[in-house]
């Protein structure tokens, strides 16, 4: 018992012991610990102190520095630097230069108009352009011809379904088709020619549609030609662009025609109406009308025709009966300075038929047939080549020659410049065609306004480029193909009015 007692008041004296030993500890570390805080504080206060004397010297070798510029700014106000107009300068926005010229344009047109309207008076008629149409009113030659044009249209619908069937040959099928846009450009010719109430206005609006109307019978006849060789297996290995038999849907729901059925005179008769020179079995549709536009394109229709007409009468005509007598006298400076003076009236009324015929009337006839693909134009006016300005003032045209003229006799194997050789010589016919037939005169102008561009072509794409290729495309259009159209109408006033010519 009593070395149990012992025995605890040991173990007790050991346990004081290590609490007093483990309190002296920790006091110990406490003073440490606080002494380690007042040296940090200590260094702290010192490194900010540190910190802003060295801004404070920053800010005064900066002001040292400011003071220092500005002297030099006073002493010296140049660096090494281009001009803004040297190419090296890398300056690009002359916005400013061009609204100038768009300024100056109208300013020195507007001059010309006044100056005309001073100097003949208001020369407009409308009754002039009414009886242009209406000179026999018992007799619309034109108007008949537009109609008899269904003739030829049916003759090419009811071609087609034989051959489908196999009730003509394409031997047959071929000497149909031949005859067929044979008559169809030669009998609106004579009639135009030989019919005496025939007007030029009349005759060249006849002849233009006929134009077309060959046009699109002949991809009409190509593409149905090509439908029947896939679906007979004869030509396995062809790859044109053509919508072939499928039974496959628009996203619009519409099912697509297949070969035979496209054979049908509600789908001709959308062809001869759609604004494409190439045939397809399934055009593009939009998915509906829209009225809005539709009005504004029929505005812009109306509002140009009756401007081209205005400026035509107004200021056209003066200048052409004010320049034969210098061509006729063969005065080389007065010709000069006619052909400038006609040159540019001549271009402006250009552009405005371009915009509403390529643009406005197009359109019009493409919204209201849902006619789905737009493109009849692109930027022909950045060419700088006379051969991409051809390919792309006219896309229905281009198409058209590329697809059944152009590639054909490259599989034939003729050559690149042969094909593109033809591909004018087409062009150059028909340009001759429809303005010497009209005007029943035959002078070849156009034909060697047009053939005139080979060479041309060649000169522009070999020796210059750029803006200088733009510039001469711009020459080209302006003096070139307009002025054979001026020549041929100087040479139809002299032939009808030659005794009123002073």
């Amino acid at each position: 018992m009593s070395d149990l007692n012992v025995n605890g008041a040991l173990t007790r004296r050991r346990g004081a012991t290590l609490r007093a030993a483990t309190v002296r500890a920790a006091n110990g570390d406490s003073a440490t610990g606080t002494a380690s805080l007042v040296d940090g504080d200590v260094s702290l206060h010192d490194g900010q102190r540190t910190r802003e004397s060295f801004l404070e010297l920053a800010a005064a070798k900066s002001e040292k520095k400011k003071r220092r510029g500005e002297v030099g700014d006073r002493l010296s106000c140049h660096k090494a630097q281009e001009s803004l107009l040297s190419s090296a300068s890398g300056y690009r926005n002359y916005r400013g230069v061009i609204n100038w010229c768009v300024v100056m344009l109208v300013l020195s047109n507007a001059r010309l108009f006044l100056e005309n309207i001073l100097k003949y008076g208001i020369l407009v008629d409308p009754i002039q352009v009414i009886s242009l149409f209406l000179n026999d009113p018992y007799s619309w030659p034109a108007a008949c011809l537009l109609i008899v044009s269904n003739v030829f249209i049916l003759v090419a619908l009811y071609t087609e379904r034989q051959l489908s069937k196999g009730s003509l040959s394409e031997f047959a099928g071929f000497l149909v088709y031949c005859i067929n846009l044979s008559v169809l450009l030669t009998f609106p010719a004579a009639v135009v020619l030989w019919v005496p109430s025939m007007t030029s206005v009349g005759g060249a609006i006849a002849l233009g549609f006929y134009t077309i109307l060959f046009l699109k019978l002949y991809s009409y006849e190509d593409v149905n030609r090509w439908c029947r060789e896939q679906s007979t297996a004869k030509a396995k290995k062809l790859s044109r662009s053509l919508s072939c038999p499928s039974s496959q849907q628009f996203k619009g729901g519409e099912q697509k025609v297949c070969y035979p059925g496209n054979l049908t005179i509600k789908d001709m008769y959308y062809f001869v109406l759609a604004p494409t020179l190439c045939y397809e079995l399934n055009f593009p549709r939009s998915p509906k009308i829209r009225i809005q536009f539709l009005l504004r394109r029929l505005f812009e229709m109306l509002f140009f025709i009756q401007l081209l007409v205005f400026l035509t009468q107004q200021w056209m005509v003066p200048i052409i009966q004010s320049s034969m007598k210098p061509l006729e006298d063969m005065d080389l400076s007065l010709m000069t300075e006619r052909l400038l003076r006609l040159a540019v009236p001549n271009h402006l009324l250009w552009l405005m038929f371009f915009y509403w015929f390529f643009h406005s009337t197009m359109n019009f006839t493409a919204e209201l047939l849902r006619f789905g693909d737009r493109q009849f134009y692109n930027d022909w006016w950045n060419s700088e080549s006379v051969t991409y300005f051809w390919q792309n003032w006219n896309i229905p045209v281009h198409k058209w020659c590329l697809r059944h003229f152009y590639k054909p006799l490259l599989r034939k194997g003729f050559s690149k410049m042969f094909s593109q050789s033809a591909v004018f010589f087409l062009s150059a016919f028909f340009h001759e065609y429809l303005v010497s037939v009209p005007l029943r005169m035959f002078r070849l102008w156009a034909f060697t306004g047009m053939m005139a561009q080979l060479p041309l072509a060649w000169l522009v794409g070999r020796f210059l480029r750029g803006n200088y290729g733009n510039a001469a495309v711009w020459i080209s259009i302006i003096i070139g193909q307009p002025f054979a159209v001026l020549m041929y109408v100087h040479d139809y006033y002299v032939m009808n009015y030659g005794d009123g010519v002073e």
